[in-house]
């Protein structure tokens, strides 16, 4: 009897021991579970996404003015916007855009795509106009004059934004007449597209540009 009952205590011992080992195992796989999945997200946010960076264009665009306009239909007035923008490179090439739209954005793309299209040349003489000239765009003019290094741009609104993008960085400036904004961008515009170079001149008198300028 005695040797019986020792025999299932040790049984019941082993088995004893058997659940705990179970036991610790099922603990060790919940413990690995979380620590997996902790992997897993600190894995997510390791990733870093890389974007190319666009190439800036040389172009730059100022708004001048944004009007709002309404147009009398039948059956009412029709609301718009008018956009005037002046497109340039500070490199010798400016251009006027205007155009309207519903939309304010709208009418500032189409009115960018416009000047774009529109863009005029500009003689360039030691950051400044080779000669006086004025130029005239419906009721207003602008005069444009000369002006030496560390003057400046001596203008203001619709013709400084245009001088100022053309990369003209001396010049003495005057508006007359309307003081409509595009008028007053379209005189200075036509003022610069009038301009005539030192080299035509030169060449048309049969010198050099060293004998013209001496």
């Amino acid at each position: 009897m005695e040797n019986n009952e020792e025999l299932n205590v040790t049984e019941a011992a082993a088995e004893e021991v058997k659940v705990e080992e179970t036991t610790a195992e099922a603990v060790e796989a919940t413990e690995e579970k979380p620590a997996r999945g902790r992997k897993g997200r600190g894995a997510r946010k390791q990733k870093i996404e890389t974007t190319e960076e666009k190439p800036q264009s040389e172009w730059t665009e100022r708004v001048v003015q944004i009007s709002r306009v309404t147009k009398v239909v039948k059956g009412g007035k029709k609301l718009s916007f008018r956009a005037i923008v002046i497109v340039g490179n500070q490199k010798g090439q400016v251009g006027v855009g205007c155009a309207k739209a519903s939309e304010v954005i709208i009418a500032i793309q189409k009115a960018i795509a416009d000047g774009r299209k529109n863009l005029v040349t500009v003689p360039i003489f030691k950051t400044t106009i080779p000669h006086p000239i004025t130029g005239r765009s419906g009721a207003g003019s602008v005069m444009l004059r000369p002006a030496s290094a560390g003057t400046g741009i001596i203008a203001g609104g619709a013709v400084r934004s245009v001088l100022e993008l053309a990369g003209i960085e001396n010049i003495l400036s005057k508006s007359l007449g309307s003081k409509s904004p595009l008028n007053a961008a379209n005189a200075t515009i036509a003022a610069l597209k009038a301009l005539t170079p030192f080299s035509e001149v030169a060449k048309k008198r049969g010198l050099s540009m060293a004998e013209f300028l001496n």
